[in-house]
């Protein structure tokens, strides 16, 4: 694995903080009804991200995921300002404001969405890998999930043919305990959702998703399995999120006791404190970047609301692709 140096733990810190500083104003601007529709955030996750991109070649390996889907593009190499713009379905977004919350998507990063269908990625996934695969790419597709998509039966036909096909993929199920809102306990006899993995004899594993390190060992050991040619690991990332499903969500199934704690073992506390204690920086230089991702989140809310809304016609333009199509003029000569 590639070493997790100075440099790295610096970048982690900054990158997380600037997603989840994202995510807050999402939020803000959310109650202010500039974002419309659903909005889930990834707020206590994004340890996974980050050890996810340390573990990936960027240059070829692709990730698709499901709605909880804004800072992984970023990660990925997206304009953070025009995934912003998306989400106040501007023009200016990733989807020209057609995708809005839920359909994030950057082909030229390599970022598959962005899905609505509860595990409907879960197949498309394993798709991209077969693509791979078959063109000889030597690319290795992440596929993520959330804990109540695992009990879909798509997941175990994907599962099958990855493995008859040893497709490099990586199936990745981001388990926070609660599947918009129902606890992962009262949803199958079992709470180890790695185990899904052994009936098809598949590699697979629970990994300590709130320590970036940790996600990173875990990808680079899958990846690297998956590039060589030896098929599909299947990986239960333990997380938690400290926001509810959606914006929607009360949470009235776990107490403030309970978020409070995993707030203890927050992903981005535990990189300060190694920063710290290694004296890679000092508190002055985590202030300076603290303020430099609040610089850049500002940067991205002004390039949202100054952006322009489609025009109508693109609508039209983007569904109706036949030149005679007997419905409207609806491109300009």
């Amino acid at each position: 694995m590639k070493e997790i140096t100075k440099e790295v733990y610096l970048n982690w810190y900054e990158e997380m903080s600037f997603w989840r500083k994202f995510e807050d104003k999402l939020a803000q601007v959310y109650i202010q009804q500039k974002v419309r529709g659903f909005l889930h955030l990834y707020n206590g996750q994004e340890a996974i991200l980050a050890g996810a991109l340390h573990a990936m070649d960027l240059t070829k390996d692709k990730m698709i995921t499901a709605y909880r889907n804004h800072v992984q593009p970023i990660g990925m190499g997206e304009d953070p300002r025009r995934v912003m713009a998306e989400l106040y379905g501007k023009k200016t977004g990733t989807s020209m404001g057609l995708g809005g919350s839920m359909h994030i998507f950057s082909k030229e990063h390599r970022f598959y969405g962005g899905h609505g269908i509860v595990g409907g990625q879960i197949p498309l996934g394993a798709g991209l890998a077969f693509g791979d695969k078959y063109f000889k790419r030597d690319g290795v597709t992440l596929t993520f999930f959330g804990d109540g998509a695992a009990r879909q039966g798509s997941l175990h036909e994907t599962f099958n043919m990855a493995m008859n096909w040893k497709l490099p993929v990586v199936f990745c199920v981001e388990n926070n305990g609660y599947a918009m809102g129902t606890s992962v306990k009262r949803t199958a006899n079992h709470e180890d959702i790695w185990k899904l993995g052994l009936g098809y004899e598949m590699p697979c594993g629970p990994v300590d998703a709130m320590n970036p390190v940790a996600v990173a060992e875990a990808f680079d050991e899958a990846i690297a399995r998956a590039r060589r040619g030896d098929g599909p690991t299947f990986l239960e990332l333990k997380t938690y999120r400290y926001r509810g499903h959606s914006m929607s969500d009360a949470q009235k199934y776990r107490t403030k006791e309970e978020v409070a704690e995993y707030q203890k073992i927050d992903p981005i506390t535990q990189v300060k404190d190694i920063l710290l204690e290694k004296k890679y920086a000092t508190e002055e230089e985590l202030k300076a970047i603290d303020k430099r991702v609040k610089k850049r989140v500002a940067e991205c809310e002004k390039f949202a609301e100054e952006s322009d809304f489609p025009e109508t016609n693109i609508m039209y333009d983007v569904v109706y692709e036949q030149e005679d199509y007997p419905f409207l003029a609806h491109k300009p000569e």
